[in-house]
């Protein structure tokens, strides 16, 4: 299964579900079976990428999940309607990668909130919607 693309991947117990192809072919393997990983074999963006949260509008909790493609000084922070800064979510060094945060916004009221990233060069703010 090297050599060949895969459209997903999950875990479920003790195995990997692999999804291969649009047909929806899929390929169950133990876990026990994976006792390797070698550098080259871990996937990094190729980009930054800072994705609409969801759900959106919500209602106390949102995921965000965004990607840098190198190691930097990353942070993503919440903002009201007028500019205010309401909460910091992540604020460190992180390795080149995809990741996700949850934001629990029960101390906020309902309205429109931005959410910004920013690592190294790259900065982008979306817009979400609290309604409570």
């Amino acid at each position: 299964m090297t050599d060949w693309t895969f459209s997903g991947i999950a875990i479920k117990g003790s195995n990997i579900w692999a999804l291969r192809d649009f047909f929806g072919n899929a390929y169950l393997r133990p876990l026990s079976n994976i006792t390797d990983l070698e550098d080259e074999n871990i996937i990094s963006p190729a980009e930054f990428n800072l994705e609409q949260n969801y759900p959106n509008p919500f209602n106390n909790s949102t995921v965000i999940r965004y990607a840098i493609p190198k190691e930097g000084l990353v942070t993503l922070k919440i903002y009201d309607i007028i500019g205010e800064e309401v909460a910091t979510l992540v604020n460190e060094t992180r390795q080149a990668g995809n990741y996700q945060v949850a934001f629990n916004s029960e101390d906020l009221t309902s309205g429109v909130y931005f959410y910004r990233l920013q690592a190294g060069d790259f900065v982008q703010t979306r817009k979400m919607i609290l309604l409570k």
